[in-house]
């Protein structure tokens, strides 16, 4: 299974990352498995939900990206890995894990897997989601309200105070590094079809 194809999709927030990766999932018909980043954010058991919602989520830091780069390379190798589960709502990783079995591709999504060299060197494809900031900014509001059960206020404050300009400094200077960019994300048919023959070249040389 070392011959798993890697694919990595970036992107700022709620440009449309997890839409194009669950579109490569679905087209994709030979064993393919999603690693999100978001998975691996590191537990905040220790700080109460005030501390918890002040926190922030967008820098490097805040993710256990070792344990992401380290899971890659078994799956590659062909072993089981059991991935972290994090809860948006807790804002917390929980104590349960998920199995995920080697496959022959893997995509891995998030808005800095470009950032650290290690792991942007195990991503066989790189593919940025661009998408316009007022259009991410209201996806993000809808998203969160709705789903996550934010207030409207809070998500406003947090794109301002974090998510913004955590953007302009460790997701928008990395697109350089893309190998493929997609505007409209998972709306770009085109895009994601000749993305899709990508892979199976790949694949077929393996």
């Amino acid at each position: 299974m070392s011959n798993s194809v890697v694919i990595g999709v970036s992107g700022g927030s709620a440009s449309g990352k997890t839409t194009v990766a669950n579109r490569l999932k679905e087209v994709c018909h030979d064993s393919v498995e999603l690693l999100s980043h978001d998975f691996y954010y590191f537990p905040h058991d220790d700080l109460t939900m005030e501390e918890r919602a002040k926190f922030n989520y967008d820098h490097p830091n805040a993710f256990d990206t070792e344990r992401l780069i380290e899971d890659i390379r078994s799956l590659k190798q062909g072993k089981l890995i059991e991935r972290p589960v994090y809860s948006y709502t807790k804002q917390t990783r929980l104590d349960e894990t998920v199995k995920v079995n080697p496959a022959k591709v893997i995509i891995v999504e998030g808005f800095l897997i470009f950032e650290n060299s290690d792991l942007r060197d195990l991503l066989d494809i790189k593919v940025f989601v661009d998408a316009d900031a007022d259009e991410r900014l209201i996806r993000r509001i809808i998203r969160d309200v709705n789903e996550r059960g934010r207030s409207l206020e809070s998500v406003i404050m947090q794109y301002t105070n974090t998510v913004k300009p955590m953007h302009e400094q460790f997701v928008e200077p990395y697109k350089k590094y893309a190998d493929l960019i997609i505007p409209r994300g998972g709306l770009n048919d085109v895009a994601i079809e000749m993305l899709v023959h990508r892979i199976k070249a790949i694949s077929a040389e393996r």
